[in-house]
């Protein structure tokens, strides 16, 4: 018996459904939470992509302060543009005051861990850690 093929774009979390093409390697989601938004990312966060990644999350931030989730758990590649990249998204958050976390898979975490930004950027190893943080 074939295994059952999920269309591409699905998250087995079930959280963002439909990924939004950012550049020909990264897509990108967002999703209004109860207590957070939520953005899931898949591909590659490097120098060809960096730009519209921050765009992406800049134009879907709430005018009010909630906490942010930032899902680079299906990351493939993270260069020195896509931890740059973070890094402003993370300034960002802490001028406006607002709450954030990062996700990050074996492959973030190891290449977050080396520049020792772990604990600026919050890094959290699986979503529904990070989710739990901003539950009620």
């Amino acid at each position: 018996m074939l295994p059952t093929l999920r269309p591409i774009g699905h998250w087995e979390s079930g959280a963002i459904t439909e990924l939004q093409r950012l550049t020909v390697s990264l897509r990108g989601g967002f999703e209004q939470q109860a207590h957070c938004q939520l953005f899931q990312f898949t591909g590659q966060l490097d120098a060809y992509s960096d730009k519209q990644f921050s765009d992406f999350i800049s134009g879907h931030r709430s005018v009010t302060p909630q906490p942010l989730v930032i899902d680079l758990s299906r990351i493939d590649f993270l260069d020195s543009s896509g931890l740059g990249a973070l890094v402003q998204v993370a300034k960002d958050c802490n001028t406006k005051k607002y709450p954030f976390v990062v996700v990050g898979n074996a492959r973030v975490v190891q290449t977050v861990k080396l520049v020792r930004l772990e604990d600026f950027l919050h890094l959290q190893s699986d979503l529904d850690s990070a989710l739990d943080q901003f539950a009620a």
